[in-house]
């Protein structure tokens, strides 16, 4: 499979501090990648560093994605070349609708304009299969939405725009079994629609990767990938805990 994904010995500092520490990791086409660990790991910086955040600097090493360096690149030329993040705690827009918002993304993605007959048909279908209240279309997007709503609407972006790359940060926390399930299953449903989209999943808890199952897993501590193995791996953290998995 092809490399869609090439990270080698990056160090990634917020402020000044140094958060990940000589990181490396490849994901091909198609692959499905869990990174594992303890609050503080530096997960989520990474996940923020490889979408372009500002505040999180690669100040060493190596990232190409789809074959391009993505150091320098803005966000939205990220987004462009088809990296997607899942946020773990998504964002709030006061004044723009869910319908409005999407149907941008949509167009903008596709480089193509959508009547609003033909995207409304596409926006219900993915609102049902996650069982979503059609009503919702026309809130403003998170705003007084639950954790477990929140959550939805980033799998309904993740379906509508069919990255090459979908970084999903801890999109499993806070949901009660049911959205658990709803929600890997429109990850599925994803994947099976495009086949060749890679899968970086952050997550502290093996329970959405019983859905779910990863080539690799990857446990990360104090900012370094600890060890790495396949999805065995993740089921002995659950039951030993990191602590010996780190250590041991």
């Amino acid at each position: 499979m092809s490399k869609l994904l090439h990270i080698k010995d990056i160090t990634i500092c917020v402020s000044k501090e140094l958060i990940v520490k000589n990181i490396s990791l490849d994901i091909a086409c198609g692959e499905t990648h869990a990174i594992m660990g303890p609050n503080g790991s530096g997960k989520s910086s990474l996940a923020y560093a490889l979408a372009g955040h500002p505040k999180y600097k690669v100040t060493h090493g190596i990232v190409n994605f789809c074959g391009e360096n993505l150091c320098g690149l803005s966000p939205d030329k990220r987004a462009k070349l088809g990296m997607f993040l899942g946020f773990q705690y998504p964002y709030e827009i006061s004044g723009a609708s869910v319908f409005g918002v999407l149907k941008e993304m949509y167009s903008a993605n596709k480089g193509k304009l959508i009547t609003v007959a033909k995207f409304s048909t596409l926006l219900f279908e993915y609102m049902d299969m996650l069982k979503i209240d059609r009503s919702f279309a026309h809130r403003n997007l998170n705003e007084h939405f639950s954790g477990g709503e929140k959550k939805k609407f980033e799998i309904l972006q993740l379906l509508l725009l069919q990255p090459k790359l979908a970084i999903l940060d801890e999109i499993d926390s806070g949901l009660d079994i049911d959205a658990l399930r709803i929600v890997s299953a429109g990850i599925l449903h994803a994947k099976k629609q495009n086949p060749n989209m890679g899968i970086l999943l952050i997550t502290h808890y093996q329970r959405i990767l019983r859905y779910i199952t990863p080539e690799y897993v990857h446990v990360m501590h104090n900012g370094v990938i600890r060890t790495s193995g396949d999805a065995l791996l993740a089921k002995n953290v659950e039951q030993h805990g990191y602590e010996e998995i780190i250590n041991g």
